[in-house]
């Protein structure tokens, strides 16, 4: 098959929720009007290729603690997103999602929109810092300038500017150092806008909007805990739970909850 029919797609993934991963591959799955590659980022894989090799210590309370610049970070893919040019050979595009994440349109629209050399990537440039100071596995969040912006990105991975984006980066820079864009010479224009549709956040973004793309980031249905701050929340959250049991009907995913 043609390369060029095929969108890739790499997936932040985190043990403690796969659910949320299976859901959300699913859900693209399901309404792609194009073949997909879709790829979890998973750490003990791209540690045993010699991707990864970035330490870390994880507290009594399970916070995992970057040995870099002895910051928190929240998730295994808090750093390994970046190496998604790398992955991809340095060539066509792709893109990047987290796993809390939830598509409720056809992704090959976000790949035909967003295509213009110039950029090296695009994201969604949102104005947002979490006012919750934990998340809803217990993990601190982390609070930086840009919050959320590389939480989906569609990378020009053939751009020359990934050229100062080196796997030795992605595993010795500062995190702030890769979720501030610093390998961009203009950290603004440099990178592309994608509308808020693409990556709506739950209990913060206008519930005006339409969302393609809902990024769960209080928590989410998988978590027992979660509640919807919102109405429309809500009725997201039960468009994920009809997928969610459709593949629990298939036992194609794991039990919720447990």
């Amino acid at each position: 098959m043609n390369k060029h029919n095929i969108n890739t797609i790499y997936i932040g993934y985190d043990p403690k929720e796969k659910i949320a991963y299976d859901v959300l591959k699913f859900s693209i799955e399901r309404i792609s009007t194009k073949t997909v590659d879709i790829k979890p980022l998973r750490r003990d894989i791209l540690e045993r290729m010699s991707l990864y090799w970035r330490e870390y210590d994880v507290s009594e309370n399970g916070q995992y603690i970057d040995r870099v610049d002895k910051r928190p970070f929240s998730t295994e893919f808090s750093f390994t997103r970046f190496l998604v040019p790398a992955l991809n050979m340095y060539q066509g595009w792709a893109l990047y999602m987290d796993c809390d994440m939830y598509l409720r349109t056809d992704i090959t629209e976000l790949f035909e929109e967003h295509r213009l050399d110039y950029y090296p990537l695009y994201c969604v440039k949102h104005d947002y810092n979490p006012e919750e100071e934990y998340k809803m596995d217990g993990r601190k969040q982390a609070q930086y300038p840009r919050k959320n912006w590389s939480s989906l990105m569609l990378f020009n991975c053939a751009h020359d500017y990934h050229e100062r984006l080196t796997v030795s980066d992605v595993n010795e820079k500062p995190g702030t150092w890769l979720h501030r864009f610093q390998w961009l010479p203009d950290k603004e224009a440099d990178i592309g806008t994608i509308n808020e549709e693409w990556n709506w956040l739950d209990g913060h973004s206008d519930p005006k909007i339409e969302a393609k793309n809902v990024h769960f980031t209080t928590g989410g249905p998988w978590f027992k805990e979660w509640k919807c701050q919102r109405n429309i929340d809500g009725r997201y959250a039960a468009e994920w739970n009809n997928d969610y049991s459709y593949l629990s009907m298939k036992g194609k995913v794991d039990d919720l909850h447990v």
